[in-house]
């Protein structure tokens, strides 16, 4: 096994902007992430059932998945300061009207969520498209695992935050506070950006959508990653059905925190390794499908579970990095932030239908199927990146970059 190196992360905070830009970006997507509890509950409180909420929900995520191309797209023509500033000021007023809608209105609520949704600020697009214009060779791949794990923390902090606000104010109280806080940090991200370099884009052509998403290498990562999302929700859906099938449904929330602490821990410990060989994305995707073919046979019992959920969810941030750092390296400067804006459009449909599927495949099946499920996802994956070129050490950087120029 190879010993743990942090040179990698000392040299990351020495790098001028790395960590502000880090910083700056889990701010910005903080209230965003913590929006989903207090809309799912004022639609609720609104209308007086969860059918509801959940169409008030996908809504949103529509005009979300519809966000994330269009703004990606113009950020990598217009440059994503302006670009960021105004999606995120007209989010939050949008959500803001949202808010204070009457009850009475609650059939307007998912028209309110499309708009809103359509203007969400391409935060993670701009940040992930910047890494390369920052940082080179092997900290590249430390800087996209660093970048997935820190968003572990979001996905438990962010809702966690919302449902506070929710329980000790109301929903209401709760949206306003996501829109007042995004107004201002989604403004600080944005004056980090930097300015486009038009000297070097004058004389590069920008790729057509479909040369951009159909490239042989590209989209097998937008489809890994598709499959990856669907994979995680149809775990999230399994772990609800376990923690009801136990009569307990704080069980829940227990196994999703064991998962997302595996991989923070996995994360962090990844972007250590000094990572002196070639690094192929779709081996990390089979060792993740093959821990998590260990929790089908670990459902009798919720200490099994969380062990298993704890040593497969330590290879999800390494994984998910590795899509990320080979898709940025893999992609033209020009449509650098746009094809991030594919990846996330694409995860938000994938969360959708694979929760969706997986309902049906509990119901029929049983819970542990949920993992079935994921599991043959995971594998399709891992067949998909078999033919993407793998992160090489610093010393063949510059062959990457001849291979994308090309």
């Amino acid at each position: 096994m190879q010993p743990m190196d942090l040179t990698a992360y000392r040299e990351l905070w020495k790098t001028h902007g790395v960590m502000a830009l880090l910083a700056s970006a889990l701010i910005a997507r903080l209230p965003v992430m913590a929006t989903m509890v207090p809309l799912s509950f004022l639609a609720k409180d609104a209308a007086g059932n969860f059918g509801w909420a959940g169409v008030v929900a996908g809504s949103y995520a529509v005009g979300t998945a519809v966000a994330y191309v269009v703004w990606s797209r113009l950020a990598d023509r217009k440059g994503a300061r302006w670009v960021l500033i105004c999606t995120g000021t007209a989010w939050a007023v949008l959500m803001a009207v949202t808010a204070l809608l009457p009850y009475s209105w609650f059939r307007v609520l998912p028209v309110a969520a499309v708009l809103t949704g359509m203007f969400a600020a391409p935060i993670t697009q701009s940040l992930r498209a910047g890494w390369p214009r920052l940082v080179q060779g092997s900290r590249l791949r430390v800087i996209y695992a660093l970048d997935a794990t820190a968003q572990e923390l979001l996905f438990v902090v962010g809702p966690m935050a919302g449902a506070l606000v929710v329980s000790f104010a109301s929903p209401r109280a709760g949206l306003l506070a996501c829109a007042v806080t995004a107004a201002a940090t989604i403004w600080w991200f944005g004056l980090k950006q930097q300015q486009p370099e038009q000297h070097n884009e004058v004389h590069t052509e920008r790729p057509t959508v479909a040369q951009l998403v159909f490239d042989r290498h590209r989209f097998a990562l937008l489809f890994a990653f598709a499959c990856c999302v669907m994979g995680f929700a149809s775990m999230s859906l399994g772990i609800v059905a376990f923690a009801d099938h136990h009569g307990n449904r704080v069980i829940a929330g227990l196994l999703e925190m064991v998962a997302a602490l595996g991989s923070l821990i996995g994360g962090l410990v990844g972007g250590a390794l000094p990572g002196r060989r070639d690094s192929y994305a779709w081996r990390r995707m089979l060792a993740m499908t093959i821990g998590f073919v260990a929790c089908v046979f670990a459902t009798s019992s919720v200490v099994a579970l969380s062990v298993m959920l704890f040593v497969s969810g330590c290879l999800i941030a390494p994984t998910v990095g590795a899509i990320f750092e080979r898709l940025g390296v893999l992609t033209p400067a020009s449509a650098r932030t746009e094809i991030f804006g594919w990846l996330l459009g694409g995860g938000m449909i994938g969360s959708a239908v694979g929760s969706a599927v997986a309902g049906v495949v509990v119901e029929t099946f049983g819970v542990r199927y949920a993992w079935v499920l994921m599991a043959v996802l995971g594998t399709l994956a891992t067949l998909s990146l078999l033919h993407v070129p793998p992160h090489r050490p610093a010393e063949s950087a510059d062959l990457e970059e001849v291979a994308v120029a090309a």
